[in-house]
């Protein structure tokens, strides 16, 4: 199988643990590196050191670097935690921090003798990590106490004056309670740091970082530590030497190079176009899957990462603001003046030493590999995703160039030459698991019926059914990337395969020469007596269906009326095409008002994007009596919906009893899987004739 073919085994909850919450830095983080950059580029041209000194254009610097960004990390904290309400609370809730850090930093220079230097103001990074998803968690815990309890007619007040007072009381929770304890915890680390620069062992902290990088635990150090002190230094003196911690290239390139210089098979062959991702791009993880099939090279990249550490400390050099993509572009782009000979000379030595102490491992072991049958790549490429935890178009592009696929003891090795790998027993049960939902698995099930049908395979059963209801018979296991690792556990014996798209994934069609590679005269339907379903068959999901409906229930002609489609010229958040759906189905009486929540939980625990510019969003199996009868609704965003970093146009609610929901969904597969019927509904005019394309759905 392809790297998403993940039978690796399931990982430890405490790395897994530090990588979400890196994760989850991260994402407070990175979409606000624009706006440090651009702090950056004020900074170095206005200051009166800049290259175009300008008093009045200066004045930005301070107010950009205090109150805005710290703002912009907690409105995105907030936002992350309970949407536009949380960011709004978050930020009040911010700015009592700020305002009282800078209280305490007041107080402090006014008692201090005359002469000695005061203490500069604190910028509120950390601050806002932590007050903002903090903030954003009290409004969402405060609006669950009085859900459903509000008077009709008074919900815009309560919810007004609500947000208005927590914000208010956070603010000053914040003055007082946590600006004191943040202020004390920079100077804790910045003091920590100064002494590792004083004390000449900076160098020693690539021991951390260079092999977290690699697992993709590094975002922790970088977003929770070195980027808010960084800032902190570059704000006072102009630059920091912290932003090069993480983000200097070389190490990697430099194994990269060993690799295409002294590598064998797969590994050499992808290493060259790796190097030009990495070092340009700035996508390092693409050297990870390298460093993961020959662990002694984690020497190769601590070694060039203490090098360009130290070369960047003995010559005083560093960053203005924080280098995001890790490409040597970003580096160059965001040197303080008078700093590039020191830090390319840092990249180029920390490049040098890694291909050095690369290319002796290499070639300690070039001949056994040479002869092996098998290189690891992709295996490693495999083992890289699932330390990810989520697609990464990187990733997957140094896959399809191996041409080779992971295997464990399921499979057995690629063929000769590559191509896709062959499964040591005859595969006859293949299982789509979902979240406990009502719709994704039988969607992606469909779609795989069809394509097994298409391919003249017979005697396979495909079916769709709630992870906690998984047998442990399955030969094949399919989910979402996020849902894997939750799957393997109920299915050890099976191959597991992530996908992150169910209307048209590639994994398909290489699941389908697995199955055919399996038993090429396998032709007999699963026997009748063992209670297994033909090849068509498909199964019930464990789903919020309505208890007591009878599966053979008609509501034909009932499913999607006119009126419950919409179309939009403009986009619209996720969360009100959430909205909408929810609003739609409950008034055609199909769910209960509580069906709303049960959706927004579905999304929070994995992604209802399907593929083909489709999400449907569905509510979870705690959500069962909430769904009063089968509907639809359908609206067509022409502007796009970003449905978890996803482009959507079409948003279709769903609502099913029985098992009623899943010809529903099987309808749906059939018609969005067609890109050329999709173009067709993205082409309608009007709801009418959006109606009429979909049709189908009602037969």
């Amino acid at each position: 199988m392809n790297s998403a073919s993940e039978t690796t085994r399931p990982r430890g909850g405490l790395r897994v643990g530090i990588q979400k919450f890196g994760s989850f830095l991260s994402g407070m983080i990175m979409p606000n590196i624009p706006a440090l950059i651009a702090w950056g580029i004020i900074t170095a041209l206005f200051i009166p050191d800049g290259f175009m000194p300008n008093e009045g254009l200066e004045s930005m610097v301070f107010p950009i670097i205090h109150y805005l960004l710290p703002l912009l990390i907690a409105v995105q904290g907030g936002r992350m935690v309970y949407e536009a309400r949380g960011g709004v609370v978050a930020a009040i809730a911010v700015m009592g921090v700020i305002a009282g850090s800078d209280f305490l930093v007041d107080q402090f220079n006014a008692a201090l003798p005359e002469g000695e230097d005061p203490l500069q103001p604190v910028h509120m990074f950390i601050g806002a990590m932590i007050m903002g998803p903090l903030a954003a968690w009290v409004m969402k815990w405060l609006d669950g106490l009085w859900e459903g309890k509000i008077k009709a007619g008074f919900e815009m007040l309560v919810n007004m004056f609500s947000a208005g007072i927590a914000g208010f009381l956070l603010a000053i929770g914040g003055f007082y309670l946590v600006a004191p304890v943040i202020n004390r915890l920079m100077e804790v680390l910045g003091s920590a740091v100064q002494w590792l620069i004083d004390a000449q062992l900076l160098p020693l902290t690539s021991i951390l970082i260079e092999p977290a990088k690699v697992f993709f635990l590094n975002n922790a150090i970088n977003h929770g530590v070195l980027t808010p002190l960084g800032v902190a230094e570059a704000s006072s003196e102009g630059k920091s030497v912290l932003f090069l911690l993480e983000a200097n290239p070389g190490p990697g390139l430099g194994v990269l190079l060993a690799f295409t210089v002294f590598g064998v098979g797969a590994a050499r062959a992808t290493a060259p176009g790796a190097a030009l991702i990495q070092f340009v791009g700035g996508i390092h993880e693409v050297y990870f899957p390298y460093v993961l099939m020959k662990p002694a090279l984690l020497l190769a990249v601590v070694a060039g990462g203490a090098t360009g550490v130290a070369t960047n400390v003995l010559f005083g050099t560093g960053l203005r603001s924080a280098a995001a993509p890790g490409s040597i572009i970003a580096v160059i782009g965001n040197t303080a003046a008078g700093d590039y000979l020191g830090v390319i000379l840092s990249v180029v030595l920390s490049a040098g030493v890694s291909f050095a102490i690369g290319a002796v491992i290499l070639l300690s072991s070039r001949k056994r590999d040479a002869a092996s049958e098998k290189d690891g790549f992709a295996e490693a490429v495999a083992k890289t995703e699932a330390n990810k935890g989520k697609s990464s178009s990187a990733l997957s592009g140094l896959a399809s160039s191996a041409g080779t696929a992971s295997d464990d003891s399921q499979a057995a090795p690629a063929a000769e030459g590559g191509g896709t790998a062959v499964a040591t027993r005859p595969i006859s049960k293949i299982i789509f698991a979902c979240d406990a939902g009502m719709g994704s698995s039988a969607m992606g099930a469909s779609v795989l019926r069809n394509k097994l049908k298409s391919a003249g395979v017979s005697g396979v059963t495909v079916t769709n059914k709630a992870i906690a209801s998984l047998p442990g018979d399955a030969d094949v296991v399919i989910t979402q990337q996020t849902l894997t690792d939750r799957a393997r556990p109920k299915e050890p014996e099976a191959v597991h395969v992530s996908v992150d798209n169910f209307m048209n994934s590639p994994r398909y069609d290489e699941v389908v020469e697995l199955v055919k590679g399996s038993a090429e005269e396998q032709s007999v339907p699963a026997d009748a007596d063992s209670g297994a379903p033909a090849a068509d068959a498909v199964t019930a999901e464990d789903g919020p269906v309505a208890e007591g409906t009878e599966e053979s229930e008609s509501t034909s002609g009932e499913i999607l009326t006119l009126d419950r489609i919409r179309i939009h010229d403009g986009s619209a958040t996720q969360a009100d095409a959430l909205d909408e759906a929810a609003a739609a189905l409950q008034g055609a009486a199909a769910v209960t008002a509580e069906y709303l929540a049960a959706m927004q939980e579905r999304e929070r625990t994995a992604s209802t994007y399907m593929g083909n510019e489709l999400a449907i969003p569905h509510g979870t199996n705690d959500a069962k009596d909430a769904v009063l009868a089968s509907a639809l609704s359908v609206s067509r965003y022409d502007g796009g919906v970003d449905w978890d970093g996803k482009r959507v146009t079409f948003v279709i609610g769903i609502a099913g009893v029985g098992k009623e929901h899943l010809q529903i969904l099987s309808r749906i597969a059939r018609l969005f899987s067609d890109t050329a019927e999709v173009e067709k509904l993205k082409a309608a005019s009007s709801e009418k004739e959006l109606l009429q394309l979909l049709q189908a759905v009602n037969d």
